[in-house]
């Protein structure tokens, strides 16, 4: 599946429910934020090599997966209600950051 069929199935989600009166820039930025909080509480008191290995345990995982899907869906929902490309502006933000941040090694 595409971003924009995902949009679009997302769009369609809504509106069965009737949530696009919901679903404003400010409601959808903060329900991301909110998300990418749970996301962070599952790592907050992990050492840097639990973190590394948190995939590795069924339960975490579940967890982290879920988290990281709702993150990527808000993220998803507020993009196309801006008008937004996701892809596009990545892409562009990269192209930015190759000149703010210049390479120091080949990869």
């Amino acid at each position: 599946m595409s971003l924009a069929e995902l949009s679009t199935r997302l769009r369609v989600f809504a509106a069965a429910r009737d949530w696009e009166q919901f679903h404003t820039p400010k409601n959808l930025a903060m329900a991301l934020s909110g998300e990418a909080g749970e996301l962070l509480s599952l790592f907050q008191w992990l050492t840097p090599e639990q973190a590394t290995r948190a995939m590795s345990d069924p339960d975490l995982a579940a967890k982290v997966e879920d988290e990281i899907a709702d993150v990527f869906l808000y993220l998803t929902r507020l993009a196309d209600v801006l008008g937004v490309d996701l892809v596009e502006v990545a892409h562009a933000k990269i192209d930015r950051n190759e000149t703010r941040f210049p390479r120091i090694k080949d990869a």
